[in-house]
């Protein structure tokens, strides 16, 4: 257990999954954690859908999705659950949207993207859901330093300046009026053709009331190299857990940095080794689910806020 003032964090473990599964898409709905497709040992998308009762700790399945999809986006609206986009078992892009009616227990299927797209986000504002990007944030094999946001009043996008450096996998948080983003692969540029892609422990922060980048000094880097990972704000804390690393085998580490103190520091590390999970934020625990450790994973695990420790 770490802590960090009043404040400790620790890992809650919970049963674990009846599929393994990476790439899954997972919303939080009156007490229940939905797990939906992703894709399984075979490496194909699966249909399955599954909750965990918060209560009992225990599983139980749900009916199947009408389209098999890993990488999908979730929307809870009310006692529904929307899940849009994601790849299908060709590898394509999906423009199914369909509906997980909770009290009845099936699924209804709804107004079609307007593109197929997997890698989406999404956001729910007043009844409206929003649909926002696709394919991961890539153009060809190169990842975008593009930084743009969507007034959901104006229903207009403004672009920011560029993030300062290209890197695929990162992690992003927002906390006290900024934008952290955070390690990942690090990619040469365009016409660097004798650098190859590395792991980083870049930190950079993006001030959203100047409008500015600002790239932390080395002291104020991550304590691991590390991408595909997850990332959180909590507790005072942006928090970086698991990954890949320049190690042969997920990370199992996990970082805090401290908001007020401006310094990372080691947190308890992940009972189960990931990198590649699905994550879920649900008052003061943040779920990591899933995943890929020696193959598609069972785990499930929670890394808890606890007051007064």
């Amino acid at each position: 257990m770490a802590t960090g003032g009043s404040r400790a964090f620790a890992w809650q473990v919970f049963p674990p999954m009846p599929t393994c599964r990476v790439y899954s898409t997972v919303a939080y709905q009156d007490g229940h954690l939905l797990v939906l497709g992703g894709c399984g040992r075979a490496g194909l998308p699966l249909d399955t859908a599954e909750t965990l009762d918060m209560a009992s700790h225990t599983w139980l399945a749900l009916a199947p999705l009408p389209t098999s999809r890993a990488g999908a986006a979730a929307v809870v609206l009310g006692k529904q659950v929307l899940v849009v986009g994601g790849v299908d078992e060709s590898q394509s892009p999906v423009a199914a949207v369909e509906a997980f009616l909770a009290d009845e227990g099936r699924w209804e299927r709804r107004a079609t993207l307007p593109q197929a797209a997997m890698g989406i986000a999404t956001v729910e504002r007043d009844g409206m859901v929003y649909a926002l990007g696709g394919m991961g944030g890539r153009q060809g094999k190169l990842p975008v330093t593009a930084f743009e946001a969507f007034d959901l009043e104006a229903r207009t996008w403004t672009r920011h300046p560029s993030l300062p450096s290209r890197r695929a996998f990162a992690g992003c948080a927002m906390a006290e009026g900024s934008v952290f983003s955070l390690g990942g692969l690090q990619q040469p540029g365009p016409h660097n053709f004798y650098s190859r892609p590395h792991f980083v422990n870049t930190v950079e922060m993006f001030d959203l009331e100047h409008g500015s980048w600002t790239k932390l000094p080395r002291g104020l880097r991550m304590r691991d190299k590390r991408a595909d990972f997850v990332v959180g704000s909590f507790g005072g804390h942006i928090v970086a857990i698991g990954g890949l690393g320049n190690q042969p085998c997920p990370l199992g580490s996990v970082e805090g940095f401290g908001l007020a103190r401006r310094r990372w520091e080691a947190l308890p590390a992940m009972p189960t080794a990931r990198c590649s999970c699905s994550s879920l934020q649900a008052g003061p625990r943040l779920f990591v689910i899933g995943g890929v450790a020696q193959g598609p994973s069972q785990a499930v695990e929670a890394l808890c806020l606890c007051d007064g420790v």
